[in-house]
């Protein structure tokens, strides 16, 4: 039977629940807008709808997999309390463990059918913060104490124990580019906009200004690129200085709400 379409945004409307859902619901009420909502309360799904306008402010990140492919979730949840649990840690390793063996499409559909029946068990809204897969000769990962923040550095050449490392500095110090010749040229104009305004503050004389606001764009790299970042392991080393004959095809850092790389 076909619905129209109007009819299915009624139900949205109604319920709040998602498209999908509403389409199935009138197609066992063959249409019929008042039985599609009972059946739709009958299963929870209205109910499931509503907490998911709830803020997700807490939960947990696993991973799955080895050095050659890696498969990283992160699955966010109202409470600190929920995020602590055994069975909420659990259900976050499974999730990353599907997606291992699973093409990303087909997890996400997945993944969502089960956080529907997730947020009716548990009582709390829980959403994907992030999903992805690695794949490389050698793939590093790193997850924070707290298991909200990872990071991931994919290697050609070098090792695992390289590429841990690498995951480790990218969550701890955020690189924002690889290296200085990824920076947009308009970011770096920007900042020499910056550094001009801060020295004629100053009553710097002009003549040395650009000595000066080269130094401070070698230091503006040395914060937000990560092959120019100091090694937090050893100061007398930049990530560069590690790599050798390797090179960084790929890397990632992981939050809660989100995921930034390069």
């Amino acid at each position: 039977m076909s619905i129209d379409v109007k009819l299915i945004s009624q139900l949205r409307e109604k319920t709040g629940a998602g498209l999908s859902d509403c389409k199935t619901a009138l197609e066992e009420a063959r249409g019929n807008l008042d039985q599609a909502v009972e059946i739709m309360r009958k299963k929870g799904e209205i109910k499931a709808a509503k907490k998911a306008d709830r803020a997700v402010k807490e939960g947990v990140i696993a991973v799955s997999g080895d050095s050659k492919k890696t498969a990283i979730v992160g699955l966010a949840c109202e409470t600190d309390f929920v995020s602590r649990t055994e069975d909420f840690r659990n259900t976050v390793q499974s999730f990353a463990d599907k997606l291992l063996v699973s093409q990303p499409e087909e997890f996400k559909i997945w993944a969502e059918n089960q956080l529907k029946e997730l947020v009716m068990k548990v009582g709390e809204n829980m959403q994907l913060s992030g999903f992805g897969i690695y794949e490389g000769e050698v793939v590093g990962r790193y997850i924070h104490a707290n298991l909200k923040v990872a990071g991931i550095c994919v290697l050609t050449g070098g090792n695992e124990t390289l590429a841990n490392d690498i995951a480790m500095q990218i969550v701890a110090m955020s690189p924002r580019w690889l290296e200085p010749s990824a920076v947009d040229a308009a970011v770096i104009e920007k900042e020499k906009e910056i550094y001009r305004e801060q020295l004629k503050s100053e009553n710097k004389p002009e003549q040395i200004w650009d000595k000066i606001i080269e130094g401070k764009l070698n230091k503006f790299y040395e914060e937000n690129c990560l092959l120019n970042q100091i090694f937090i392991k050893d100061d007398s080393k930049k990530i560069k200085d590690l790599l050798g004959e390797a090179k960084i095809s790929n890397w990632a850092k992981y939050i809660l709400e989100g995921t930034s790389s390069c």
